[in-house]
């Protein structure tokens, strides 16, 4: 009989299977219509998003897949798959890896598939999205309950929800900042995919949730779910790890998508308002990625470098991310808490 062993799950949010157009539309319809994204009434969302964005979305997202596309394919693709290679040959014969993606291939439940036939008596999941949200953590948690359901024989499950403040998370982010001596910079940003203010007040289960300016600014037990509150101390943990005082940085939110209000302070406005005040260079850290991808290569790299020289200032610095970097791995093993071999 098989040495029982135990699974590792590790999910992130996907990547068209190439950059043309017609992929970009099919990775767009699954991302975009999910109900945990797109939070309105189902009608709506279905003509919002298949007959408005999707059509003039998708030509000029394929233009952006193609600027970052490598020999190697999709840049979130490969780290993660290598990741998961390094993470498979760090930890002891006992634990077998895979990865699956929410959206686009490879999927989630083609990964659960893959470990169902390895005879496991646990599987450990991590949604390598390390503050909670209910768009991307709960939604891959969601086709995770919902797959292994129909398995007649389940093995334990864990869930490793997020991460954002566990020491060997933000260890990683201090080795990869001393790269950048930021005192070399005006000002450091650190910069988080934005989520709609809706999603927040919909989680909030304690009427706290926007209700001052400033009720994200300390983790606490009404916010200690919140995903701005999450960004604040992932970010107050490696300013403290990397000595950044805190007169000299700031949390922003990117990529918003609509008119309705996304969580404040919008990044290119405070790109735009640091260039105006006459600051030349900024350093920019992205915690909530894990995987260098099209909004830490294009959006920060390219398109806010291009924002800033726009007003005046000189230089945007783009932090790399986590990747598939050794000590990474190494921490991962730390937070999901297995033997390495």
């Amino acid at each position: 009989m098989n040495k029982l062993k135990t699974g590792i799950l590790l999910i992130n949010l996907g990547t068209p299977d190439s950059y043309a157009t017609r992929d970009v539309r099919v990775y767009l319809k699954e991302f975009l219509n999910d109900p945990r994204v797109i939070d309105i009434h189902p009608i709506a969302r279905l003509l919002l998003v298949n007959l408005i964005i999707i059509p003039f979305r998708a030509p000029k997202s394929a233009k952006l897949y193609k600027e970052i596309w490598t020999s190697d394919g999709s840049p979130l693709l490969f780290h993660t798959q290598n990741l998961k290679n390094k993470l498979q040959e760090k930890v002891t014969e006992n634990y077998v890896v895979d990865m699956g993606m929410r959206y686009g291939n490879p999927s989630i439940i083609q990964a659960m598939d893959r470990l169902k036939k390895q005879n496991l008596k646990k599987l450990i999941v991590i949604p390598l999205y390390p503050q909670y949200a209910s768009s991307s953590n709960g939604s891959s948690m969601e086709v995770v309950y919902s797959h292994i359901k129909s398995w007649l024989t389940m093995p334990d499950v864990e869930v490793v929800n997020s991460f954002y403040n566990h020491p060997a998370f933000i260890a990683c982010w201090k080795k990869i900042g001393s790269r950048y001596n930021h005192e070399n910079y005006d000002h450091v940003l650190f910069s988080y995919h934005g989520l709609p203010e809706r999603h927040l007040k919909k989680g909030d289960e304690c009427n706290h949730c926007l209700k001052t300016v400033d009720c994200c600014a300390v983790l606490s037990e009404k916010n200690h779910q919140c995903y701005r509150a999450s960004c604040f101390e992932t970010t107050r943990l490696i300013a403290n790890a990397l000595n950044i005082p805190n007169e000299k940085h700031s949390v922003s939110f990117q990529s918003r998508l609509g008119r309705d209000p996304w969580i404040k302070p919008y990044s290119d406005f405070v790109i735009e308002e640091k260039a105006k005040e006459g600051f030349k260079k900024l350093l920019i850290f992205s915690p909530a990625f894990v995987a260098d991808c099209l909004e830490t290569i294009h959006e920060i790299g390219v398109e806010y470098d291009e924002l800033f020289k726009e007003h005046g200032g000189e230089k945007v610095q783009l932090v790399e991310s986590l990747n598939s970097e050794d000590f990474w791995v190494d921490a991962l093993t730390e937070i999901l808490n297995i033997k390495k071999s």
